[in-house]
Parts: structure tokens; C-alpha cells; sequence
């Protein structure tokens, strides 16, 4: 086993279409994806297990916390031992997830949810996350915005798979302790099959491989783009490391609180109307913001390709921010008008995420970019918690209180426009790395090294 996993024996050979590495990653994010639909499980757990709103949520903030952890601490990892490796220990850890999961649900032994969800699974979707990223930016240096679009898009459509087929298993298994077992267990079966696939398929360029045709663009004209190299370790000291970490953090905390609680988020806003939301149409919500999600990393990533890195994040942040104000002051007038403005919201959290990977490329090159993007994505670990706590701690007390409807949420929307602002001058204030930073050209570099 681990001379098949050894990245030697995946050098691609002369000839190789750099074209099957998307779909290799895709296996792998698609199906780690599903945790954007965990929210369709939060009501049957809740009523089974008597949980709370923020009880629910746990295995969710859970699961991204250690998905950000273990990219941080595994980036290293997967840039010295390959993406064979670590999609292997991707489909590991994401399956055993679901696996314990589904015996935490049959014993009632919620803290097993928890643990299986969240901590072995969470290992799973940080590893797997990053698993193809620094590979397909070596493939694609001509359109690196573009390449890791496609990839990072399967990660947010893998709810656009994962929500109907939950809420029809659900469905036909029911929403007794055993049924959601029963479902839990397909979904360790069907996943660990799926994403071997990408283990079986993915490949890397050998050394001084390029893109027949393509030369190193001039950067001048760019200044924040650069063709030094910078290390992992020096990436961590230099403030555009940190002004990209608020800019992450922000940019998903304002989405995620909206995708973890989007089922019954939907519902209490309109619940009071004369066609208030099925529990059906509310899934099917959740399969549209996982297709804005989805689409909006391969769109706004490519987009990023021409109109450069930082014009792109000025856009998710200062148009999500319009965005956001609309819903509370008009979200419960027109469920038209609140489906576009989410799916707006949600299409710049997913082009978020697909395009900060080209532009860690552009700040400090392709050298270790991979373990760079490990360590920026504790943002995200801060924001699985900081988005739902928000969402769902306000929203538990509005109700405590007496409240109802649209007035649960509103507070929360208020925050996060708050903090798309901050995100927006962190934007602003990111220049071009120092030189002193800087890979030395005598102290040449071996991929992979450790940090």
C-alpha cells in the first residue's frame, strides 16, 4: 500500500492529458461537498435526539474547524508525499466518518455524531480539500484561476448531490434513530467507492514539465503578481498572509452561517405567509444555493484570470454586502427576491474559496503554495465556527424571546455585513511581497520540503 500511494508512481508519463486531473479531484470534492447539506439533517436529528438548533450544528462547525486544523497542520504533508496519498486519507477518514456517525445515531450516543462527523470526518475534508490544489496549479499555469475553479466547484455542488439524495433516503429509510443510521451508513458505502476513483486516476507533472506552447508571462504589468517563490514558513510572516487570512475569514463566515441553517432559514421567513415553504421546497433550496455555490467557483474563478485577484474579491465583498442589506430590509416581501440575493451571496462564498488559491499563487508563486493554502485555511476553521454560532445562537434567543419569522435573523444579517466590510479594507490593503521574503536562486528548492 504504500508503494502504490508513493508519489513516484504517479508521475505522469510523456503525453498524459493534464485534462484527467480535474476529474480525479472532482471524485474527491464532490463527495466531501456533502457536508454543505448537512442542514438537511438537522431537523430529524433534532426532533429523534432532542438537540437544540446549536446543538444540531455542532458536528457541522465541528467538521470545518478540523478541516482548516488538519490543512494547516497537513499541508506539508500532502506537497511531500503527493495527491494520491492524500486523497487516500481523504476517503479514510470522511467515510469512517459517517460510519461512526451512524453508530453514534443507533446507540443515541450523540457525542459519537461529534466525533465521527466532526473530528474524523473534519480530518477528512481538510486533507481531501487540499489534496488536488497545488497539483492542478502545476498543470495549469497558463489558467490557474480557472483549474482550481473546477475542482473547488466540486466541493460546493457536492450538496447539490448530496441534499435530495439525503432528504429521498430520509425519506424512504425515515426519521427514526435507525433510519437516519441506515442513511448515514450509505453515505460511508457510496462515498468510499466514489472517491477512489480520483485515488486510482490522479497524476503529477514531471519536473520542467509545461503546457506545450505556454512561456512564463511577463509580471510587470501585475504587480501583485510575482515569479519569485516564497516558502511556507516565510508566507506566515508576511502581512499579506494575514490580510488574505480576514479576508477568507469574513468572506465565509457571511456565507456559511446563511448555508448551514438555509433549510430552516427559508421556512421561518416565509412561514407566516399564505404559501409558506414545504419541508421538500426547503431541500430543494438548499440543492440551489449548492448549484450558486458550485457554479460561482468556476465562474467568478476564471473571471479572476482576467480581471485579476483583488478586483474579484471586491466584488464578493462589497456587492455580498448589498446583498445581505436587501434581505433584511426586504427578504420576507418576495421569496423570488430572497432566492436571488442567496444564491448572489452564496455564489461569492464559493468563487471565494475557488480563486484565494491563484491568489496565494500570484503573492507568493507555485513553490509551496499548496501547504501555504493549508495554513490560510484556519480562516476557515474560525469561520465554521463564527458563522453558525452567529446565525444560530441569535436566532435560538430571538426565539426564547418570543420572536418569530424574519425577526430571528435579522441581527445576524446586520453582523455580516459588518464584517464583509472589514473583509473589503483587508482587501484594499494588500500589496506585493517584500523581496526579502524570497526563495534565494542559490539556495535552490525541493517540492515538498519540510517546514
Amino acid at each position: 500500500m504504500a508503494r502504490f500511494l508513493d508519489r513516484s508512481r504517479i508521475v505522469a508519463a510523456p503525453g498524459w492529458s493534464r485534462w484527467l486531473v480535474p476529474p480525479a479531484a472532482l471524485s474527491v470534492h464532490l463527495a466531501i461537498g456533502q457536508a454543505y447539506a448537512w442542514s438537511v439533517f438537522k431537523p430529524p436529528l433534532e426532533s429523534s435526539l432532542h438537540l437544540s438548533g446549536t446543538q444540531s450544528a455542532l458536528p457541522f462547525q465541528l467538521g470545518i474547524v478540523m478541516l482548516g486544523l488538519s490543512a494547516a497542520f497537513g499541508g506539508t504533508l500532502v506537497e511531500r508525499n503527493g495527491p494520491r496519498w492524500a486523497m487516500f486519507v481523504s476517503m479514510a477518514c470522511f467515510s469512517s466518518g459517517f460510519l461512526l456517525s451512524a453508530l453514534g445515531v443507533a446507540t443515541r450516543q450523540y457525542w459519537l455524531v461529534v466525533l465521527g462527523y466532526g473530528v474524523v470526518g473534519g480530518i477528512g475534508l481538510g486533507i481531501g480539500y487540499i489534496s488536488p490544489v497545488s497539483t492542478l496549479i502545476k498543470w495549469f499555469p497558463d489558467r490557474p484561476g480557472m483549474a482550481t475553479g473546477i475542482a473547488i466547484m466540486g466541493f460546493g455542488g457536492g450538496a447539490l448531490i448530496a441534499s435530495p439524495w439525503s432528504a429521498q433516503m430520509l425519506e424512504s429509510f425515515g426519521t427514526s434513530t435507525n433510519g437516519i443510521a441506515t442513511t448515514f451508513l450509505v453515505h460511508g458505502v457510496v462515498y468510499a467507492v466514489f472517491m477512489t476513483m480520483g485515488v486510482l486516476l490522479v497524476r503529477v507533472p514531471a519536473e520542467g514539465w509545461s503546457p506545450p506552447g505556454w512561456t512564463r508571462p511577463v509580471v510587470a504589468s501585475r504587480p501583485l503578481i510575482t515569479d519569485a517563490d516564497v516558502s511556507a514558513r516565510n508566507a506566515i510572516r508576511t502581512p499579506q498572509f494575514y490580510c488574505l487570512w480576514v479576508v477568507l475569514c469574513c468572506n465565509v463566515t457571511a456565507g456559511i452561517g446563511i448555508l448551514e441553517k438555509a433549510a430552516p432559514m427559508i421556512r421561518d421567513f416565509f412561514a407566516d405567509t399564505a404559501t409558506p415553504v414545504a419541508v421538500g421546497a426547503a431541500a430543494g433550496f438548499v440543492a440551489l444555493l449548492s448549484l450558486a455555490n458550485m457554479t460561482g467557483r468556476f465562474v467568478w474563478s476564471s473571471t479572476s484570470d482576467v480581471i485579476g485577484r483583488k478586483n474579484m474579491y471586491r466584488v464578493y465583498l462589497g456587492v455580498g454586502a448589498l446583498l445581505y442589506l436587501v434581505i433584511a430590509l426586504a427578504g420576507d416581501s418576495s421569496k423570488p427576491l430572497f432566492i436571488v440575493c442567496a444564491l448572489g451571496i452564496l455564489s461569492f462564498y464559493g468563487g471565494g474559496f475557488a480563486t484565494i488559491p491563484a491568489y496565494l499563487k500570484d503573492l507568493f508563486g507555485t513553490y509551496q503554495v499548496g501547504a501555504i493554502h493549508g495554513r490560510l485555511l484556519t480562516a476557515w476553521s474560525t469561520a465554521g465556527v463564527l458563522g453558525p454560532l452567529i446565525i444560530n445562537a441569535i436566532a435560538d434567543a430571538q426565539k426564547a424571546a418570543g420572536r418569530s419569522g424574519p425577526a430571528l435573523y435579522t441581527t445576524s444579517l446586520y453582523i455580516m455585513i459588518g464584517l464583509l466590510a472589514v473583509g473589503l479594507l483587508a482587501n484594499e490593503l494588500i500589496r506585493p511581497v517584500s523581496d526579502r521574503y524570497h526563495e534565494k536562486p542559490a539556495e535552490p528548492a525541493m517540492e515538498g520540503q519540510a517546514t
